[in-house]
């Protein structure tokens, strides 16, 4: 069930049924919009905007109030750290202008277009669209999916983009250890300190390591997750595939709640926000 009653408007659905200058929503002062992107988070301080330091979410902000010619703050779908990519990615907005004409796909695509003609070759915008007021990038998503890449001969074509990793690993003992994982809700053990949510309650849906033809990748989604919770998880996993511990030691760690006892966290480019629902 998504929250608030609303649905993400499916664009390319939309073009396989109606001409391009069909109308599919009168566009009024203080109306919200949705923004899928993706990014190469290399040269990014991460999503959130912070002082000092360049941020993906500064540079849409910064593109999107050129395009619509008024001042535009952007709320992401989550937060991702230095150096960690999305492929996909959702952020809202709010235009407070009046804009003088229904939204049509054509509209939509123009503006895709025209943020896309300033933004850095390593931020790249998909669609943009109209929903409800109420409807929030961060609170209605209810799924959100990681992957971790790893490759083990040294690859110029994936510097940057996937971690390079000497050490051979037991992969079905990993797979043993992340269905423990699974069983656990409270991830203290996994989370930076002093980052002052709520809770550290996560529902994990997928964990799961799988081989490809150059390298393995973590897969991992849940409702929510803490801050360095994927890298600190796949961190404590490698520990396992290396046999510097059992499967069965990550419950204690778990059940521990202390962030020390868990693995080291791995370096951030191998880390991919892979899918956002709602």
């Amino acid at each position: 069930m998504l929250a608030h009653n609303w649905q993400p408007f499916n664009i390319k659905t939309f073009q396989h049924s109606h001409p391009k200058t069909t109308t599919f929503a009168l566009v009024t002062a203080k109306q919200r919009y949705f923004i899928e992107l993706s990014y190469d988070g290399t040269n990014y301080h991460g999503w959130q905007i912070q002082p000092n330091a360049t941020s993906v979410q500064e540079i849409l902000n910064k593109s999107l109030s050129v395009v619509l010619r008024e001042p535009i703050e952007t709320t992401g779908c989550g937060r991702t750290d230095t150096g960690v990519h999305a492929r996909e990615f959702f952020a809202h907005f709010d235009a407070e202008k009046s804009i003088d004409r229904p939204w049509t796909i054509e509209r939509s695509e123009n503006i895709v277009k025209s943020v896309n003609a300033i933004l850095p070759k390593d931020i790249a915008i998909k669609k943009v669209f109209p929903v409800a007021e109420n409807a929030h990038a961060r609170f209605d998503a209810t799924l959100r999916s990681y992957e971790y890449h790893i490759h083990f001969n040294k690859d110029p074509f994936k510097t940057g983009y996937s971690w390079e990793l000497r050490d051979r690993l037991d992969i079905e003992l990993m797979n043993k250890a992340a269905a423990v994982i699974m069983e656990h809700t409270d991830f203290s053990c996994f989370s930076k300190s002093n980052t002052q949510v709520k809770t550290n309650i996560c529902k994990i849906t997928r964990a799961e390591w799988v081989t490809g033809d150059s390298g393995i990748v973590f897969h991992i989604s849940a409702d929510r997750f803490l801050r360095n919770m994927v890298r600190a998880i796949v961190g404590t996993l490698i520990m396992v595939g290396k046999q510097e511990i059992k499967p069965e030691d990550v419950r204690a760690i778990i059940e521990s709640k202390n962030r020390s006892k868990a693995g080291t966290s791995v370096p951030a480019c191998g880390l991919y926000l892979a899918e956002v629902k709602y």
